[in-house]
């Protein structure tokens, strides 16, 4: 007997979570599948224990990309989330949504109702914000709780003064009105506690009688009947079972699985899937291509006169930051890895932010995150909010459990070389400016004896990393052939199958990318069920 459901959702990740949710509150009957475990694992709920889970092959699928020039030949560690959650459960807890012009420019490509003005009531939808932020562009009534930092450190006021002496304006909210600015960020954190896509949206009805959520089952590939989606074959240990859907298969595995499992199912380049032994049902050469991710280049000093989260984070001070956690739910451990933001420009002709900073009070070994130095420290990091650099997502073999090519091509454009340089020129600017003088000490990284921008584009190949932001590898557009699914997010050339996740965003929005992952979901449950959409506000001009 094989089970049989209305929907089948592949990923309980920050999509699949949120579909679960609404799809089986209008009384379909919905199965989740994902490929990883419970999220039982206690760092994942502590927001400092990212760093115990970035490098967890139990809650993290441990990818690595290609090498390229642009990483200096060598590869870079992608995590990505396996575990109820997804990457919501792994990531920086970061809740940024984007620039007005990311999704006018969507809907600009012909993708009908992702402007702005409709989008925006989707993010609110989910939002339960916490402060005293404008309800014109923030939710009050949703799952996940979005909140402001508890008690700023002196040394990140420090810093944000700097910025505005150098004329950028404070901006306490990059999610409304403007982005423009610097200030504290906005984090998916509550009461000291993490709260993933998965705790927001998909543990508190997970009891309902028509929602199966099934973990440790990766699937295998889509099962088709002709030209429709029909089900799942997936493996859970021993076993492979198979589950049918009457109405739709939807795609909730992000940039690089959805987009892994249409290949392996027979939908993709069908020169690729030829040549891994995969018979090609149907020849979409978007599938995979189109791969977009935002690099980081770090810039770190050491610090004087204050302590850093370095000394905090061992010895006797860790143990009383521990039992500070224990008893108030306060201190190092409730804290998310990245304090204050800047949003600006690489270039004053620019009319809106393309540079994204990042300042902490703390400092990793050889620039990399997850490994504290001994020695107190800050570091400034930068990306272009916008790359223009292109990869792919490519299948080795026919059997979905070997690991996917994954060729981000970072800093292969000039012009996110440019911005690179200009952001690490601003974190230099930032780090030296007078307001932090009583706490900066010396540059550590790159080092101040590296100037010329030949000399700043060098350091960042050989020490950047990815935000863990993919995107784009089922580009959403009209029915060409580097487009993967419709503005319905129905998959071009086949039927009963969407994806709704990451992978379908055009271009990259100038954000972190998981707020905008949980807006895709929530207006892909609208389209999957034929809900009118909601009234687009009035935003004036």
């Amino acid at each position: 007997m094989v089970d049989t459901f209305d929907y089948i959702i592949v990923g309980a990740g920050s999509a699949g979570s949120i579909l679960a949710n609404r799809l089986s509150a209008d009384n379909a009957t919905v199965c989740v599948l994902e490929a990883g475990p419970p999220d039982r694992n206690p760092w994942i709920h502590i927001p400092a224990g990212f760093t115990r889970t970035l490098a967890n092959p139990k809650v993290n699928w441990l990818f690595e990309s290609e090498p390229s020039a642009g990483t200096a030949g060598r590869p870079v560690y992608v995590p990505r989330g396996k575990t109820l959650g997804g990457s919501s459960s792994i990531n920086g807890h970061i809740y940024n949504r984007g620039q007005r012009m990311d999704y006018d420019s969507w809907a600009q490509e012909g993708n009908r109702g992702w402007g702005y003005a409709d989008i925006l009531p989707y993010f609110k939808r989910s939002e339960r914000r916490i402060g005293s932020n404008d309800t014109d562009f923030h939710g009050r009534d949703g799952e996940l709780p979005v909140t402001d930092i508890d008690g700023p450190e002196p040394i990140c006021e420090a810093f944000i003064d700097g910025a505005v002496g150098a004329g950028i304006p404070r901006n306490d909210d990059y999610n409304g009105a403007t982005q423009a600015g610097v200030g504290y960020f906005q984090r998916a954190i509550e009461n000291g506690r993490r709260v993933s896509a998965y705790r927001a949206f998909l543990h508190p009805v997970k009891h309902r009688l028509n929602l199966e959520i099934r973990t440790n089952a990766h699937t295998q590939r889509i099962l088709f009947r002709g030209r429709r989606a029909g089900g799942i074959n997936y493996k859970q240990g021993d076993r492979t079972i198979e589950v049918a859907a009457n109405r739709e298969v939807i795609l909730a595995s992000g940039s690089v699985g959805s987009p892994h499992l249409l290949q392996v199912s027979g939908v993709g380049p069908g020169t690729l899937l030829r040549n891994i032994g995969v018979e090609v049902l149907h020849d979409l050469p978007g599938v995979g291509a189109n791969l977009s991710d935002h690099y980081l280049a770090r810039m770190t000093a050491r610090v004087k006169n204050a302590r850093t989260i370095n000394e905090c984070a061992r010895g006797l001070s860790l143990v009383k930051e521990v039992a500070n956690y224990a008893l108030r739910r306060k201190g190092l451990l409730a804290m998310s890895p990245s304090q204050v933001f800047v949003f600006w420009k690489s270039h004053p002709a620019m009319d809106q932010p393309d540079m994204q900073l990042i300042f902490t009070p703390a400092t990793y070994k050889a620039g990399m995150i997850a490994k504290l130095e001994q020695e107190p420290g800050m570091t400034a990091a930068t990306f272009a909010l916008r790359p223009l650099s292109r990869g792919y997502i490519h299948a080795r073999s026919a059997d979905i459990a070997v690991k996917p090519v994954i060729q981000p091509n970072y800093l292969a454009h000039e012009t996110d070389q440019r911005v690179t340089v200009a952001g690490l020129r601003l974190d230099r600017q930032l780090l030296t400016a007078p307001e932090l003088a009583q706490y900066y000490d010396h540059e550590v990284m790159p080092g101040a004896e590296l100037q010329s921008d030949e000399e700043l584009l060098d350091f960042a190949r050989s020490y950047g990393t990815t935000v863990f932001h993919l995107v784009g590898t089922c580009r959403m557009g009209a029915a060409e052939r580097e487009n993967v699914v419709s503005d319905e997010l129905r998959v071009h050339g086949i039927e009963g199958l969407r994806v709704v996740d990451a992978s379908v965003m055009p271009t990259m929005p100038s954000a972190n990318t998981n707020a905008a992952t949980m807006m895709i979901a929530e207006k892909g449950a609208d389209l999957i069920l034929g809900k009118a959409p909601p009234a687009a506000p009035n935003l004036g001009n």
